[in-house]
C-alpha cells in the first residue's frame, strides 16, 4: 500500500475528529476550531503518524483532550452553577430503561438514529453532556472522567445520571415512547 499524503489522511479522519469534538462541546463552530487544532498537531507529527496504525486513536485522544481543555477555560462559570446544590452524593447508579417494543428509532437507519441522538445530546447542558459523552462514547470510567474534568467522582456520577434523564426527556419530547424510568 503506497504511503498516503496528509490531505488524504485528514479526509479519512475528519468526520471522526469533528463528531468527537461536537459531542463534547455541543457547539459546531467550536468543534470546527478544535478539529483544525487537532490536524495542525497531526501535521506537526506527520512523520510519526503517516505510517502508524494507531493514528486514529491518537487523533481521538488529542481531540478529547483539546475539547476538555477548551471547556475548562470556562470552568469558573460551570463550577458556580453546577456546584450550588449537591444532591444524591450516594454511590448508587440509576439506569434509565427504555421499552424495547415499538421504538420509532428501530425504524430509522443507523445514520438517522445517530443524528437524532446527536441533536438531543447538543441540547444538554455542558456539565451533563461532557461526562455523558466521555462515559458512553469514549468509554472512560467514572474515575478517569472525574480526573480529567477535575471534579469529584460523586459529581460525575450525578451529572451522568441527570444527563441520562435529560436525554431521555429530550428523546421523549421528540416523539419516542418509553416505559417509566427506574430511578
Amino acid at each position: 500500500m503506497p504511503p498516503i499524503d496528509f490531505t488524504t489522511f485528514m479526509r479519512n479522519y475528519q468526520d471522526m475528529v469533528y463528531s468527537t469534538a461536537v459531542r463534547l462541546l455541543g457547539n459546531e463552530a467550536q468543534a470546527e476550531d478544535i478539529s483544525q487544532d487537532v490536524f495542525l498537531k497531526a501535521y506537526e507529527r506527520w512523520g510519526n503518524l503517516q505510517n502508524s496504525e494507531a493514528a486514529g486513536g491518537w487523533l481521538k485522544t488529542v481531540t478529547t483532550n483539546l475539547s476538555i481543555n477548551h471547556l475548562q477555560r470556562y470552568r469558573k462559570r460551570w463550577r458556580f452553577f453546577s456546584e450550588l446544590t449537591r444532591r444524591g452524593d450516594d454511590d448508587d447508579e440509576h439506569e434509565v430503561e427504555f421499552a424495547a417494543p415499538e421504538n420509532p428509532l428501530d425504524k430509522l437507519g443507523q445514520a438517522d438514529r445517530r443524528a437524532w441522538l446527536e441533536r438531543a445530546l447538543a441540547k444538554l447542558p455542558e456539565h451533563q453532556r461532557v461526562p455523558l459523552v466521555l462515559f458512553h462514547f469514549e468509554e472512560l470510567p467514572y474515575d478517569e472522567i472525574a480526573k480529567r474534568l477535575k471534579v469529584s467522582l460523586s459529581k460525575i456520577k450525578t451529572d451522568i445520571l441527570r444527563g441520562r434523564e435529560a436525554l431521555a426527556k429530550a428523546l421523549e419530547q421528540g416523539g419516542l415512547s418509553h416505559e417509566k424510568f427506574e430511578l
